[in-house]
Order: structure tokens, then sequence, then C-alpha cells
């Protein structure tokens, strides 16, 4: 989906289409904005089905932020000056001054991911879900899925997403996901990119390592440390250098994708290695002097992986919990219990326990908690939870 939480935000406020718009820095609060409208402009009536009418000068620009926001998301137009996903909104501030920012509606969201998805699946029913905005589509089978080497069916689901949902996305179609992710990128917004195997050398080895999924900053670093910018220096490599200088499994791994290879079928269902909550501080926190804003926070979050393990119907044993300090360096701890569990103060007290094993003399930035190891909770024997309750940090 293009620019998918800030399109959302466009169905609602039509008026900032072709706008530089940042999506970030909390949750949506419909009934804060209405109030801030009606103090504004006292003499009309505000209510949900008349944000389009909102004038443009109303809405918050990004100049002078300040806080701890990221950008989920920004529009094409905010994007041309840099702007993009996963920034800090201060930075992004500093990009472009005046941009407008509006935090995010999840629920709306949600709701329009289903529709997509579901929109799809009347189509070409072999999905895999891969987040929110994005999925990976197997219409090997479809009738007709090979006219014009996909283009018909490519064509047929943006029609139908965007009579479902008014928003637009990006297809990429090709041999396997490995290239079909590359080629979704090509031609954004509302495009469609067609990539055969004997497009390999043209198309696909010019772009930067970074665009292969499974290539990270570090790993980039270190093949440009060596003299690889693209896919087709990668390429180039043999596979025995690259299990050398890349360790086995990754190496091995690099040699394929460099040479457009890509095995994995697409999944239909999968499930769940983790499930994890964190949140990013509006203030960086000590451990002492706010243990017990800090301790409130931690087991909030705790209830909250918590209730989403019961949600879905998953227990794990594997407790661990993730910091950021203030000068941005992280540090992640677990512990693996005897049994499984989906109780929140079981998950309190060992996260508590991995809270131990880490420096609380330094403030810190990010808290996050997650339990891994995940089975069906309906594949476990019940067991009587532990009530001993272990010293607390905070």
């Amino acid at each position: 989906m293009d620019a998918f939480f800030a399109s959302v935000e466009l169905l609602r406020y039509p008026q900032l289409k072709g706008l530089p718009v940042v999506i970030g820095g909390g949750r949506r609060r419909e009934d804060d904005l209405l109030l801030r409208l009606r103090e504004a402009y006292p003499d009309r009536e505000w209510a949900t089905d008349s944000l389009d009418h909102i004038p443009v000068d109303f809405f918050p620009r990004l100049a002078g932020y300040t806080g701890r926001g990221v950008a989920t998301t920004a529009t094409y137009a905010a994007r041309q000056f840099g702007v993009g996903s996963a920034m800090g909104l201060m930075k992004a501030a500093k990009l472009c001054p005046q941009a407008i920012l509006l935090p995010v509606d999840f629920e709306e969201v949600r709701r329009i991911s289903r529709l997509f998805k579901s929109t799809i699946r009347e189509i070409a029913p072999v999905v895999e879900d891969r987040g929110v905005d994005e999925v990976y589509i197997d219409f090997t089978h479809v009738p007709g899925g090979q006219r014009e080497s996909g283009r018909v069916l490519a064509r047929l689901i943006q029609k139908s997403i965007f009579q479902a949902t008014g928003l637009t996305c990006s297809i990429g179609v090709a041999p396997n996901k490995l290239i079909a992710k590359m080629a979704s990128e090509f031609n954004k917004p509302n495009g469609i990119s067609i990539v055969q195997t004997t497009d390999l050398q043209d198309l696909i080895w010019p772009l930067p390592c970074r665009k292969i999924n499974g290539v990270g900053p570090k790993a980039d670093e270190k093949l440009q440390g060596h003299g690889i910018h693209t896919i087709g220096e990668l390429a180039q490599r043999e596979r025995g250098w690259l299990v050398e200088h890349f360790g086995k499994s990754y190496g091995a791994w690099l040699h394929e994708v460099a040479w457009g290879r890509d095995v994995r079928p697409v999944q239909t269902e999968s499930e769940p290695v983790s499930m994890s909550r964190e949140t990013t501080f509006e203030r960086d926190l000590h451990a002492v002097r706010d243990r017990a804003e800090l301790g409130a926070i931690f087991t909030r979050l705790c209830e909250q992986v918590a209730a989403d393990l019961n949600a879905k119907g998953y227990a794990g044993k594997t407790i661990g919990i993730k910091l950021r300090y203030d000068n941005f360096q992280g540090v992640t701890r677990d512990t693996t219990i005897d049994h499984f569990t989906q109780d929140a103060a079981t998950i309190r007290r060992q996260a508590g326990l991995c809270l131990k094993r880490v420096d609380l003399g330094r403030r810190i930035r990010l808290l996050g908690v997650r339990v891994g190891s995940l089975v069906k909770a309906t594949e476990i024997t019940p067991t009587v939870e532990p009530v001993a309750v272990a010293d607390q940090l905070f």
C-alpha cells in the first residue's frame, strides 16, 4: 500500500492531498481535535462528518517540534524533502518544517488493512500477510493470472482495492518473493512493475545491496567495506568468498539472492515467534529517581503482552526485556522458565529478574517486554503459576 498510514488520514482529510504530511508522534484523539475546532471556530458546528472542511492552516506543523516522536510514514510530498519512516520527528522538522503533523489512528488503519486484504483474497486466495500494509500473492493458478505476464491481474487488484478503500497500491510481479518485493518499489505510487528472470542483470543488479530484504545497515556497511555497493557487484563474488567473510548461512544466502534465487513459498498461515510491547518515553527516565513511573510503565507493558497472548491464544516460556539508553545504545536480556505462561504476574516477575542483569545506572529512553518460544495455549498442560513475588528493581 502506498504511504499507508498517511493515505488513511487523507481519506479523512482530503484537503491535505498533495501537501507534505507526516504521521507519528502519538495516537489520534478525535475528541481533543473537535474540542480545539470548537474553540477556534465557535460559530461553526463540528462533528466527525465535517472534518474535510477543516481549514489547512488549522493543522499543526512540524516546525519547532520537540519530543521523542517517530514518523510512522510520510506522504510522497514530504518524502521529497528526505523525510522517511522511522525518522525522529525532530529531524523531520528540520528537513521539512512546513509539513503537517498528524497522529496515528491505529483502529482505522487496522480496519482498512483487513478490508484491502479481504479484497485481494476474493481475487487471488493464496495470500501471505506481511504486516499491516503489505502482502505476497501467489497467482500461479489463478485463471487468467498469466495474461500479459500478470499485468492484467495486477490492474484488477489495484482497481478492486481502490474501489473498496479509496487507496492506491504498488505491485511487483516476479518469479519469486525476493524480486517481487524489490519490484514493488520501482514505480510508487500506484505502479505495476514486472520483472522476468531475464531482467535480472538490467533491473536488479544496478540496485544497491540495501534493496535486498534482509540486508541491513551493518551488513551493507561491511559489504561496502569490501567494495561491494550494488547487487551486481555482490553477484560477482564467489560463494566461498562470501561464506568466508559473512558466515556459512548468511554468506550462502547472499550468493543466492544476488542471483535472484528464492524458493520460499507464499505462506497463507504462519505462527508468531514472539509477542512484545515497547514504549519510548517523552523524557529519559532513571531507575532510581523515576522508579514509580518506570514501575507503572513496566507493569503495563507486561499486562499488554499477557493480554495479546490471551487474545491470540498463545503462551510462551522465554521472557525478556529490551532497553535503549539515552545514548541510543540498546541492550536485551531474556530467561527461559520451565513452563509456558500467558500470565501477566509471571511475565512481570521474570522480566523484572532480567532487569537485574542490565546497567540501571544510566537514563533510559525506551523499555520493552517480550515473550517468545510460543505455542498454542490449547496445546499445553495447565500449570499452577507461582505466587511468590521476586524483588523488583522498579
